[in-house]
């Protein structure tokens, strides 16, 4: 299937079908441009979101049956033939989130004897039931009365007010986890119940009554921190009714009071849909008035998420126009027709005001008295900014006039440089976030409560900074590479926290290395060339899917070629030096030869990751910015436009 030494064949595309390709997929892309200058596509999950949607409109009774239908349609075109909803397209069935599905198509009407139903609960049955689910399921099961609440590990609310010095704080744990717990806290605390107008319920889900089970951990312990925090767990159960009324008070007034300052307007709590629902059933449990206008906000921030599809409709995680704007804005660039630059300039201008310099948020917890300076992932996202974006942004804003955003990317800098952690890498939004004991919590089943040091958003930050600065004379860069060194993995690539997997690490880091200054002969570059190209399938193409995020699963592999992934390899070789590989050409054929009528491409698998083996994410818009910025940078380069390659994003 795959060989190291690929030859082009005669088939390969031309230059003039290279050229050809670039200029329509660009016009493709600018198409979709917005008229404000920023560009947004879809971001899909798998099945959790849209499922937890309707089940969050019949825990409040504020029931839409029309718009519920049409996410039905969505729930069970997502079926597969195991007769369970996978993580991602193609994969294997997941307990979690096969039981939110068929709850919400139970809860708006479907039959449980309709054969997809039968399906779908033997498949859940035959995987170990309802209790095999992991604990944020197990949480929406509890609060609509399936499980005993003792099903859940204790999170007592009183963690509030818990010091920084204490085991466990929220500054320790990781942006996504913080914004989701604590509304999560008050909810555990005040135990409330699901309106659930129909009284729709799943106790057939389960192989032995829920109240009947006996050990509701799901997942082998990891270490013995697990053995530890479960034995913790115990005696947090007997006790945790016991706590004084007047502490439980304090706490849950701290907790609402941390929602409220963050509430992020019609973009919601951490704009992500979890912490979204937290906030909004919150208010709820205290009661505040519906007619408030933090939870009608809350609402607004919700339904903002929908996206409609004719006869059907789902719902997305969050939103990604700040990665899209940036990232299409490379592409174009890289195209450097007038048209496109002068979109990427329209790109830049609406990015520029996005810059995050009037709010201290939750970073500075580890980073005292660093300025502000970054950016969100989403429209407004103020307390949460993002170093992998924050990144990007610069080095978009930099090429694309880097006189006239010369003071933002000077500030951007110095709040990147300030995020960078001991040993040399970056997280995605927080510094020094490694308190990889609590990965071990009951709660923490998923394995993914921090956000420590990653290969892929390292590699950004190293890239742009080598672009402004004096590459590896800079210690703030050396640093990062050595960091990146020491993370290639046996076999020469490199992990993939935030895109699927290791294609995209590997890529990311050669970009950088190539950026900072590294010759092409350094060893680390010749292993991670090597491993590219052993992974290229029979195609031309390349293809990973979400499996090798497992342990020993094959890392580089999938069922099929995408166009991103395609892209990000080519892309990778072509920054380590190898434009005049054959395997770079049959890449580049690869993506002209598959196309689609609009000069974009198809793409329906998933190539990347919020947490891996938990979390799966499909971008709309990587199927058309990455194939366009490796076509136009092989032409470039190819035909002697390109030059060196030193913004190797």
């Amino acid at each position: 299937m795959f060989s190291a030494e690929v030859k082009c064949l005669d088939i390969c595309a031309t230059a003039n079908d290279i050229d050809q390709a670039v200029r329509e997929s660009a016009a493709a892309l600018m198409a979709r441009q917005r008229p404000d200058g920023h560009w947004v596509f879809e971001l899909e999950a798998d099945c959790t979101i849209p499922a937890e949607y309707v089940l969050f409109l019949h825990y409040m009774d504020e029931r839409d049956p029309d718009l519920e239908k049409r996410i039905g349609v969505y729930l069970r075109d997502q079926q597969a033939e195991h007769g369970g909803w996978p993580l991602f397209h193609g994969g294997d069935l997941n307990v979690s989130c096969s039981v939110k599905a068929y709850y919400a198509l139970k809860a708006l009407g479907d039959d449980p004897a309709a054969p997809h139903m039968v399906r779908a609960r033997q498949a859940i049955l035959a995987h170990g039931g309802a209790a095999a689910s992991n604990v944020f399921t197990r949480t929406l099961l509890a609060l609509f009365g399936q499980v005993p609440w003792h099903a859940v590990p204790v999170m007592p609310v009183e963690i509030m007010l818990l010091p920084r010095w204490f085991p466990f704080h929220l500054d320790k744990v990781s942006y996504w986890s913080r914004t989701v717990i604590v509304p999560l806290l008050v909810l555990m605390a005040c135990k409330p119940q699901a309106r659930n107008p129909l009284r729709i319920g799943v106790r057939e889900l389960f192989s032995v009554p829920p109240e009947q089970v006996t050990d509701w951990h799901t997942e082998p312990p990891r270490s013995n921190w697990a053995y530890f925090f479960r034995r913790l767990d115990k005696v947090l159960q007997v006790v945790e009714p016991y706590f004084p009324k007047g502490l439980r008070r304090r706490a849950i007034e701290r907790a609402t009071a941390w929602v409220d300052e963050r509430l992020n307007g019609e973009e919601g709590l951490g704009a992500i849909f979890p912490a979204m629902v937290n906030a909004v059933q919150m208010y709820d449990v205290l009661g505040v008035d519906p007619g408030d206008q933090r939870v009608v906000t809350a609402k607004k921030a919700l339904r903002k998420l929908v996206v409609e599809e004719g006869d059907r409709a789902w719902v997305q995680p969050c939103v990604s126009p700040v990665w899209d704007t940036a990232l299409a804005c490379h592409a174009l660039l890289e195209t450097g027709d007038e048209a496109s630059m002068a979109a990427a300039r329209r790109g830049a201008d609406w990015l520029a005001e996005r810059q995050i310099t009037d709010v201290v948020g939750d970073w500075a917890a580890q980073r005292p008295g660093l300025a502000s300076g970054g950016w969100a992932f989403q429209y407004a996202n103020a307390h949460y900014p993002d170093v992998d974006d924050t990144a990007v942004v610069m080095a978009a804003l930099d090429r694309v006039d880097s006189v006239r955003y010369h003071d933002a990317v000077q500030l951007g800098a110095v709040w990147l440089r300030g995020m960078q952690s001991t040993g040399g890498g970056w997280g995605a939004f927080d510094a020094e976030n490694t308190h990889y004991a609590l990965n071990h919590i009951p709660f923490a089943d998923h394995g993914a409560l921090l956000d420590p040091p990653t290969a892929d958003v390292s590699a950004r930050c190293v890239s742009v900074l080598s672009v402004l600065g004096a590459k590896c004379k800079d210690p703030i860069v050396r640093d990062g590479v050595d960091y990146l060194l020491r993370e290639q993995e046996a076999d020469g690539s490199w992990f993939g926290r935030w895109g699927t997997n290791y294609v995209y690490g590997t890529w990311s880091a050669l970009a950088a290395l190539n950026a900072a200054g590294l010759p092409h002969d350094t060893l680390a570059i010749r292993r991670a060339v090597d491993w590219l190209l052993s992974r290229q399938r029979a195609d031309g193409g390349w293809g990973e899917d979400g499996r090798s995020y497992w342990d020993g699963e094959p890392r580089g592999e999938g069922t099929v070629s995408t166009a991103s992934q395609t892209a990000w390899a080519v892309l990778g070789l072509m920054a380590a030096g190898e434009v005049d590989h054959p395997a770079v050409a049959r890449g580049i054929d690869y993506l002209v030869r598959n196309r689609n009528a609009e000069g974009l491409w198809d793409e329906e698998h998933f190539t990347a990751v919020g947490f891996p083996r938990v979390f799966y994410l499909r971008y709309h818009g990587y199927r058309a910015f990455f194939p366009v910025w490796a076509l136009a940078r092989y032409r470039n380069l190819t035909t002697g436009n390109g030059g060196p390659v030193l913004h190797a994003l």
